[in-house]
């Protein structure tokens, strides 16, 4: 049994990691497993990295999986096949559009040649004497204008609503287009992505049923924390909902899924630097093994009988493959197998893109001591490592008889005419095998050249996997999502959650379309504690504030975002909740209350004293009244400040009961020299606070011509 016939089994998506950027998608699929072990698991998305494909086996510890692999298939649709009706209603529009436009433009240029006509009295000669001009004429011809212009004008007016409307049309069509879900085939070829298992079955006979778990990497995704806070009066808790807005555009519609949010980065590495030491003396460690193996004996005469039998024939009617990923192998204890790949296309391949391009890397191999390698250790979401970046400068050792580099390639045929350049000289061989660079000690990013590559390479391992330029295509269109705008006071997760990172599982599942816009979905409830305050700094502003102080009790931070405010049942505003650490406490400001007055006066006194009046006094009195017109007590604290020196004969002395703020103390952090004023208003109360302080500055000190009030 072939690859090709092997048994299909469906896949449903079960559960999404949404992080920073990207995503990391849980299918599940079951079936019947084979006598060959080999089944492919249809229903991937079309942006999948390849390298971050994992699979294991659910329930059933005698069956694991020793192989996995990417495959892309395309195949060009029927007369049954899915039509996309907005496609086609867009094109409709544009070419109805365009055809208006130019009939606008056709009568415009009517109404130009009209409006050019205009009498031209005949040459006279030198000799003629002056003729009377037909007024009849000129008349006539300024009535055949106007009336001309009149119905042109009349019809210039239709065409150009007709062409408003058209292109109102339009627009409501390409923004319908454009919000359409990516989860549909094209409407003129339909791509399948699957996902090409070998099951090793060990004490159990062929057929037994096993449910297999597939994980990959998706870009196209993002969220960004909201909340809704419900308050009632006189009450010392509250109702916190976290919300998250989350947009996504993988290719594929999230129907059903658990959702989970989480601040991490998926291309930041997780794997620890290996430090090497430096030692001074004879005795110095073994060096590591390179990684390089001479090719096996008689690896020409494998494909003898190959190029015997001719070119291979095209397969009639197979579907077009599209563009094999690189293989990744997993196992339930681990990597193992042995590479495999398709047949790669003619020589020279196309250049793979760049590690910076493509979303995520196959994790890179590193050495062992004793020549054994092991895969390197994965991320956090069981995404794998960025690879090592290739080594500027390479070994110049042959490496015909390698298995990781091929033969230099050819050289162009100069032009006709022209003198043949000399060819360079050879490079000196170095001794010692060749070094090979970090991509191609990069074994998951390995490919296996096939019979149909060139004579150097066939039967081989190189780096260069080949490129697709259509799964390239569908993530640059699934990054566009990270350029949306932000919702109001929303922040990224990445810039609110610092140097930790938080996950956030939703209590139920939820419905995402891969249509690029933002869609709201309900993570779960957050108790919080809540208290009113009210605070006013009357020497900057005679406005009284009305303030919520949370506090977060629970283990996990509350990231930055909006905050909908709804007190008694009655929504208030929108304000921007900052981040909120475990524990901690900050104050969210609810905007001015209308019902509590504040007045401040202030005094100021000068005088002088000592012995021979060489100090000088100067007496600052302050006097606040507050009054409370809300049928409620209220709390509010009141804030002044005095002066701060760090003169030692410029003393300051208080006169007033008011208390500096503890630091660290409470959800605000005070300037030096804060008093604060607490005090409880009943209903319809007033209140009246006095206080001030004496700033004694000796004459020395003291600035001439200085304004001493303020």
């Amino acid at each position: 049994m072939t690859a090709e016939s092997a048994p299909r089994w469906g896949s449903t998506l079960d559960a999404v990691v949404v992080y920073a950027q990207g995503a990391v998608c849980r299918r599940l699929a079951r079936g019947s497993v084979p006598p060959d072990g080999r089944v492919r698991v249809t229903g991937l998305p079309r942006s999948l990295d390849p390298g971050s494909l994992r699979a294991r086996v659910l329930g059933a510890p005698e069956v694991r999986v020793t192989e996995a692999r990417v495959e892309v298939e395309a195949e060009p649709l029927g007369a049954g096949g899915t039509s996309d009706e907005s496609r086609r209603e867009v094109e409709r529009l544009r070419d109805a559009y365009a055809a208006a436009r130019a009939r606008r433009d056709r009568q415009l240029a009517l109404i130009e040649e009209i409006r050019a006509l205009h009498p031209v009295p005949p040459p006279r000669k030198r000799d003629d004497p002056h003729r009377r001009t037909p007024v009849d004429a000129w008349l006539e011809l300024a009535d055949f204008v106007d009336e001309r212009l009149t119905a042109l004008h009349s019809r210039l007016a239709e065409l150009e609503e007709a062409l408003r409307d058209v292109e109102h049309e339009l627009d409501i069509a390409t923004d319908r287009f454009a919000r359409a879900s990516t989860d549909a085939p094209s409407a003129y070829v339909e791509t399948t992505v699957c996902a090409v298992l070998t099951l090793d079955v060990t004490g159990a006979d062929a057929g037994v049923d096993a449910e297999v778990e597939l994980e990959y990497g998706v870009p196209g995704a993002v969220w960004v924390p909201t909340y809704r806070l419900s308050h009632r009066q006189g009450d010392g808790g509250g109702r916190l909902v976290l919300r998250a807005s989350v947009a996504q555009r993988t290719g594929e519609d999230w129907t059903g899924v658990r959702i989970a949010l989480a601040t991490a980065d998926l291309r930041r590495r997780t794997d620890l630097p290996r430090l090497r030491s430096i030692r001074i003396g004879r005795r110095q460690p073994a060096p590591a093994p390179s990684g390089w193996r001479e090719p096996p004996a008689g690896l020409a005469d494998l494909f003898a009988g190959y190029e015997a039998a001719g070119p291979r024939p095209a397969p009639a009617g197979a579907p077009m493959a599209g563009g094999a990923g690189s293989t990744t192998l997993v196992g339930a204890g681990g990597f193992g197998g042995a590479f495999a790949g398709g047949p790669m296309p003619p020589p020279p391949p196309p250049p793979p893109p760049p590690a910076s391009q493509g979303y995520g890397a196959p994790p890179a191999a590193l050495p062992e001591p004793g020549g054994a390698y092991r895969p390197a250790p994965e991320s956090f979401a069981g995404m794998p490592a960025p690879a090592q970046p290739a080594a500027p400068q390479r070994s110049a050792a042959p490496r015909g008889g390698g298995g990781f580099a091929g033969p230099p390639p050819a050289m162009a045929p100069a032009a006709p005419g022209a003198a043949a350049p000399a060819p360079p000289p050879p490079p000196a061989p170095v001794a010692g095998p060749p070094q090979p660079s970090g991509a191609e000690l990069d074994y998951a990013a390995l490919v296996l050249s096939g019979p149909d590559d060139q004579a150097g390479r066939r039967g081989r391992l190189f780096p260069d996997a080949p490129f697709d330029p259509l799964a390239a295509e569908y993530r640059r269109r699934a990054e566009t999502v990270a350029a949306l705008p932000l919702p109001g006071h929303a922040v990224r997760p990445r810039e609110s959650a610092g140097s930790f990172d938080h996950r956030f599982d939703a209590t139920a599942r939820a419905d995402i379309p891969s249509d690029g816009t933002w869609h709201t979905v309900t993570v779960g409830e957050i108790p919080v504690g809540l208290r009113t305050e009210y605070l006013c700094v009357p020497s900057v502003e005679q406005t009284v504030y009305a303030t919520l102080v949370l506090s977060n009790a629970t283990d996990q931070a509350l990231l930055a975002g909006p905050v909908e405010v709804t007190v008694d049942d009655e929504f208030l505003l929108t304000a921007a909740l900052p981040t909120l650490a475990p524990g901690g406490v900050r104050r969210v400001g609810l905007g001015p209350a209308e019902g509590i007055r504040v007045t401040r006066r202030t005094n100021v006194h000068e005088s002088t004293s000592g012995l021979r009046n060489n100090t000088t006094v100067l007496d600052h009195r302050i006097h606040v009244e507050l009054a409370n017109r809300l049928a409620r007590p209220v709390t509010v604290e009141v804030r002044e400040r005095v002066p701060v020196t760090s003169e030692p004969d410029v003393r300051i002395e208080e006169r007033a009961d008011w208390t500096a703020p503890e630091e660290g103390a409470g959800p605000d952090r005070h300037a030096p020299g804060t008093r604060v004023w607490r005090l409880d208003l009943p209903a319809g109360a007033t209140a009246a606070l006095d206080g001030g302080y004496e700033i004694r500055i000796p004459t020395g000190k003291a600035l001439v011509g200085g304004n001493r009030r303020s």
